[in-house]
């Protein structure tokens, strides 16, 4: 497939991070923003096939942008722009790539009118923060004073070098790289889709799975065990071949997602990014909900405070005598919908016993009032956590029971 903007039409479908600073390696800090960045290319359908901490030091970053530019289509960089001696990332990228840094004038501009602005004189030094290579185009820094680079091999792999701090890549990532990655044709024919499950473990799905399906290589699918869900991801790339070309990334995606769906019927709460309250808000289809918690520390509340469909909600501490008893509970899911006008009420009560949290969870629809238990996994505030995503799921299974359309 022809990649828009260079001749090569190299795909940008694999990447390597390398997360730059002594700092990190020391341990003084710790690299959130791989994870952000793996993330936003995994969206994106771009894998990241590695995420590696460098220390400063010019041979072994050098190094590592060499090794990387021969494995990977892009490479990402974070830190290492800064003014001082130690920032050494465009050093590296220029020894890397064979080119010799200049000064370019316009972002010498740029850089003293910053300074200008707080009326200070700035320091020889920050000069090189106004530094590319033959090969480099600058990416504007709106929230701070070290540019980016984007950098263009002849064989159609790209360098994308950002600043450390979070708020600064986060502005550079969306305004100017994001834009320029789909220019280049990012991720075609590549396509992803991640199920979000509840209420089964990711040993059980994996064994629902079975090893042909997570061994396969088009699509890959694998499973992974997060705070509030277990998910399955399925990534996949447009067959070649055939006398048609074969199937599209997405109608292999599409076709594995459905197939996995029906094995894992009842569990699909989900899909990619998708949170508890957003899939709340559907199954409640526009409905409103009111809660009650007993023992939970506000947990519930606090996961879905903020939903336009959650009108009331009461916390209550654990010895309470009020709702000790399972139809107490049942008052209570009733009481609190009343209370506030609501068409769904919802009561849940969490108590440790030994090392885990009994949980029951009361919810009233209309004239019917349903009790489930669950176990919570822990106690103390992983407990309570796992309590509130606990009756999150008793409200979901019971609302999905009015909507045959929901998974």
């Amino acid at each position: 497939m022809p990649v828009p903007n260079h001749p090569s039409g190299r795909p940008i479908l694999a990447a390597e991070l390398l997360a730059i600073g002594s700092e990190l390696t020391t341990g003084e800090i710790r690299d959130t923003n791989g994870g952000d960045l793996a993330h936003e290319l995994d969206r994106l359908g771009v894998s990241m096939t590695r995420l590696v901490a460098l220390p400063d030091d010019l041979p072994t970053v050098t190094g590592a942008f060499r090794e990387a530019l021969g494995r990977a289509d892009l490479v990402v960089s974070t830190g290492g722009l800064g003014p001082t001696p130690d920032d050494l990332t465009r050093e590296a990228i220029a020894a890397a790539c064979d080119e010799l840094p200049s000064v370019d004038p316009t972002m010498a501009r740029w850089l003293r009118d910053i300074f200008d602005r707080r009326g200070l004189v700035m320091p020889d030094r920050n000069l090189k923060q106004a530094w590319l290579v033959p090969s480099a185009t600058a990416l504007p820094n709106p929230v701070g004073t070290a540019p980016g680079w984007w950098v263009d091999r002849p064989d159609g792999r790209v360098i994308v070098a950002l600043p450390g701090p979070p708020r600064e890549i986060q502005a550079m990532w969306r305004d100017h790289v994001l834009p320029r990655l789909h220019e280049r044709g990012a991720g075609a024919g590549a396509a992803v889709r991640t199920l979000r499950l509840t209420q089964i473990g990711e040993s059980h799905v994996a064994e629902m799975l079975g090893d042909t399906l997570l061994h396969g290589e088009n699509p890959r699918v694998a499973t992974y065990a997060k705070a509030d869900a277990v998910e399955v991801r399925i990534s996949a790339r447009d067959e070649r071949g055939g006398p048609s070309g074969g199937r599209t990334a997405g109608e292999i995606v599409a076709e594995t997602a459905s197939a996995i769906e029906e094995r894992l019927a009842g569990h699909v709460f989900a899909h990619d990014d998708e949170t508890w309250v957003e899939a709340l808000g559907v199954a409640l289809h526009g409905l409103t909900l009111a809660c009650a918690e007993i023992g939970t520390g506000g947990t519930l509340s606090a996961l879905i405070g903020e939903a336009p469909w959650f009108l009331y909600g009461e916390v209550t501490a654990p010895g309470s005598s009020a709702t000790r008893r399972d139809r107490d509970l049942r008052a209570a899911a009733r009481r609190v919908r009343d209370i506030a006008g609501a068409d769904v009420g919802l009561a849940v009560r969490a108590r440790e016993r030994g090392k885990d949290t009994q949980v029951a969870i009361a919810v009233a629809i209309g004239r019917r009032t349903t009790l489930g238990r669950r176990l919570a996994f822990l106690t103390g505030p992983m407990g309570r956590r796992r309590a509130a995503l606990a009756a999150c799921a008793e409200l979901w299974a019971r609302l999905s029971e009015r909507s045959p359309g929901v998974s």
